[in-house]
């Protein structure tokens, strides 16, 4: 396997927790993304700031890069799979 390949496929594998969370039943209108609300569902003691803190594009929503940041800092759950 090329080294390129094995870079794809491992940074691949690092994202499947986040992306496995992003889908669970917290995404409750499955669009790959998290909301405060939908966050709050799982854990209601994430306030505005907390969640700010994790959306590191500030869009409002946190995709799988910055679940999987949230996770390794322990700022979410992680994902059971």
């Amino acid at each position: 396997m090329k080294p390129h390949n094995l870079a794809f496929i491992s940074a691949i594998a690092l994202l499947l927790p986040a992306w496995s969370f992003a889908q669970s039943s917290v995404d409750t209108n499955g669009d790959g993304v998290l909301t405060l609300e939908e966050v709050q569902i799982v854990m209601p003691e994430i306030d505005t700031d907390s969640f700010a803190a994790m959306d590191a594009n500030g869009d409002g929503t946190l995709d799988a890069d910055e679940i999987s940041v949230a996770q390794g800092a322990g700022l979410l759950p992680p994902s059971n799979g």
